[in-house]
């Protein structure tokens, strides 16, 4: 386990994860919530609605595993962080119900294709012999990526009275991490696929 996490390969999907389905996480606790308190919806369409976010990203898993099969995972994990940057813009401004719900809704597609498409980049990237180990360090990354979101969320509510904050730094982090997708992530692809023996460092 140890030795999974100390390789490159390991902790950068495991960085990627934490956003992506710490993300579909931490909505899935804190959308109703939101909605309510933004929305004034009643604890029901609230719970209806967070569910419809829950299941989309659940269903879009597999296309994302599906799509990095054919366009690689790194091409397609560069996509969904941009979407999911543009989607947390557009729903930190509380818009209408409907743009609202639509953003979501594209927010909640984006999560989910890029934890397929995450663990599509790990399973090519990892060497045979760590890649247990390595799913089970990606997975905890992912647990704590949906841990601490609510937390910081929840904090800044109580502070300024405001969710945009909270959403604004989602879209910074998803744009940092589209820029090391695009920056780093993608020519180490092309370099592993040139030459495999790189994913062992």
């Amino acid at each position: 386990m140890a030795a999974a996490a100390r390789l490159r390969v390991t902790r950068e999907p495991a960085g990627m994860y934490a956003l992506t389905f710490g993300g579909f996480v931490a909505f899935g606790v804190y959308l109703p919530l939101y909605l309510k308190a933004l929305y004034g919806l009643t604890v029901a369409d609230a719970a209806a609605r967070t569910a419809g976010f829950v299941v989309l990203a659940t269903l879009a898993r597999p296309v994302g595993g599906w799509l990095s099969d054919r366009l690689g995972g790194e091409r397609v994990l560069c996509w969904v962080l941009a979407a999911v940057f543009a989607c947390a813009i557009v729903v930190s401004f509380a818009p209408g119900m409907p743009l609202a719900t639509a953003g979501f809704l594209a927010l909640a597609a984006a999560l989910g294709l890029g934890n397929g498409a995450v663990f599509a980049i790990l399973g090519r990237a990892v060497p045979a012999t760590s890649v247990g180990s390595a799913t089970g360090v990606v997975g905890a990354a992912g647990g704590l990526g949906g841990f601490l979101p609510p937390i910081v969320m929840g904090l800044i509510y109580q502070a300024t009275g405001s969710y945009a904050i909270g959403l604004m730094l989602l879209a910074a982090m998803a744009f940092g991490a589209f820029v090391y997708c695009w920056a780093v992530l993608r020519p180490a692809a092309r370099l592993r696929t040139s030459d495999p023996r790189t994913s062992e460092t």
